[in-house]
């Protein structure tokens, strides 16, 4: 049997990024930590794996960009990690009056983006329109940015800060975002790419009237104050391993492979552990919890029981020998691939995937986006598969809520929305991408794909929602002036995307839950 003192400051639940970054900054701060994944390795959905047979490409399986994890967290725990900037934001081809388009939006050149928004609107309104949005954006952004490593704050006070900004304000917190695309902007295309940051990982429309979408598309387009989305140098794993290591150097004590089965409330609080066939029961002052707030109430004892909100994600994972040709002849495969390639996401294509899922059909045709992380990072991939032009593909899927597949064979579902996709990805290409595809040491070829089901069974995400729980406004009213990691229980906390500013990788819940409790503890 491993040995474990009886007590420790902290037990941080859970190993993903968040609980890493909690388990970092206690540690650091002297307090006594032990974190406890039930998992063969740490990180979470923020990991790296070797997912074909035989074939050293470590992809980043579940989470793919990195955007709102703050430079503070990177400097206080001293990490060791860089994002890449991608010379291509995004890529959209489409088919106008017969010919195949695309819209690139570059990274480096604004003028190539006003090229591109001519070309396929045919004239440079739109791209006025498309700056002066993003202006606002900006504006929203450089507000809302620094508060979030900050205990919460009043809705009246955050508006405040919008004093000589209040167009942007009243866009993204009080109108449906919905109402301001369609006032500024008037090409379809256009318009899908910029709504598309709102669809991530829920079901919802432009015109929700709960502002879900609205939620939703603050956390993609605020981080670092510009919102731009970069490459993980080395894969989201050397992420959450770099974190593992600091946290490890530190003090903290890691343990893999040990399930938690109980939290039993009080003070001290107490967490019960399995590890092989070994139960484990520790004392602790203070538990971090870094999973939905649904597992947390599962694991204490007659808790009022939490219905988790609904996910809606698809994901493939592709290994590819070369890139496919496209059919729009006046772009290379590198320019389409190197930013967020957008497959059947224009503002009308969205709505009627939209309206099919809620009706509880799979779309005929479906929505998503395509990353590939080698463009910009080819380190992921063995020197021998690097030097022979081998690339990776990741789509992230939308309008694919969890009901679909709950009500049906996941495996059979599975199957059919990953042909659709590739149909949907070949219409824009001048070869089928099968053909490009590279096979692994068995013959197959090097494509795998996960359902709402498979990441809630494989990541313990109560109906495959990747953000734990539907993301929360950056403010609140009933708990100004607290951290949005508190729960029913004095010193039990939430550290992971259920907590309140919590969803993408961050760290910011993980941060915020650490600043809790050595606020608890100096209070003390």
């Amino acid at each position: 049997m491993l040995s474990f003192k009886t007590h420790y400051d902290v037990v941080v639940v859970g190993g993903g990024h968040n609980g890493l970054v909690s388990a970092a900054y206690l540690a650091q701060a002297g307090l006594s930590v032990l974190l406890l994944e039930r998992q063969a390795q740490v990180g979470g959905a923020a990991i790296s794996a070797r997912v074909f047979d035989g074939l050293d490409a470590r992809l980043s399986r579940y989470s793919y960009l990195v955007s709102m994890l703050p430079q503070k967290i990177v400097v206080d725990l001293g990490l060791r990690f860089e994002a890449r900037r991608r010379r291509v934001a995004a890529f959209t081809p489409l088919v106008r009056n017969g010919q195949h388009k695309a819209l690139l939006i570059s990274n480096e050149s604004s003028q190539a983006a006003a090229d591109s928004f001519r070309d396929v609107t045919g004239s440079d309104a739109e791209y006025r329109a498309y700056a002066r949005y993003y202006e606002l954006v900006g504006q929203f952004a450089q507000r809302v940015w620094p508060t979030l490593l900050e205990p919460l704050q009043t809705r009246e006070q955050m508006r405040r800060r919008f004093a000589d900004a209040l167009r942007a304000w009243e866009m993204f917190v009080e109108l449906p975002l919905g109402v301001t695309i369609e006032q500024m902007l008037r090409d379809d295309a256009v318009r899908g790419a910029v709504f598309t940051d709102a669809k991530i990982g829920i079901l919802t429309h432009a015109h929700d009237e709960s502002l879900r979408q609205n939620r939703t598309y603050i956390y993609h387009v605020v981080g670092q104050g510009t919102g731009e989305w970069r490459v993980p140098t080395g894969g989201m794993g050397a992420l959450t391993t770099e974190i593992a290591r600091v946290a490890q150097a530190v003090g903290a004590r890691i343990m893999t492979e040990a399930s938690v089965s109980r939290v039993l409330p009080g003070i001290p609080a107490e967490v019960e552990f399995v590890i092989g066939d070994h139960v484990y029961r520790v004392g602790t002052d203070y538990v971090l919890v870094n999973a939905a707030p649904a597992v947390l109430a599962h694991l204490i004892p007659d808790a009022v029981p939490v219905q988790p909100d609904e996910g809606s994600v698809f994901k493939i994972n592709m290994l590819l020998e070369r890139l496919p040709r496209l059919k729009a002849a006046d772009y290379r495969s590198d320019d389409a691939f190197t930013g967020t390639f957008h497959v059947n996401e224009t503002y009308t294509q969205m709505q009627v995937t939209y309206e099919s899922a809620s009706a509880g059909r799979i779309p005929d045709v479906l929505a998503g986006e395509i990353y590939c992380h080698t463009l910009t990072d080819p380190s992921i991939l063995a020197p021998h598969l690097a030097g022979a032009g081998y690339q990776t593909l990741t789509l992230f899927g939308v309008d694919l809520p969890y009901s679909l597949f709950a009500r049906g064979d996941n495996q059979s579902l599975r199957g059919q929305v990953l042909e659709r996709y590739l149909y949907g990805i070949n219409q824009y290409l001048d070869e089928p991408i099968e053909s490009c595809l590279a096979r692994d040491s068995l013959g197959n070829l090097c494509i795998e794909a996960k359902t709402p089901l498979d990441i809630e069974h494989e990541l313990n995400m109560p109906r495959g929602h990747i953000f734990h729980t539907d993301l929360s406004w950056p403010f609140d009213d009933e708990r100004a002036g607290l951290w949005g990691v508190e729960t029913d229980y004095p010193n039990i906390f939430m550290c992971g995307s259920g907590a309140l500013r919590g969803g993408c990788v961050s760290g910011i819940a993980g941060h915020n839950a650490a600043m809790k409790v050595l606020e608890a503890v100096r209070q003390r």
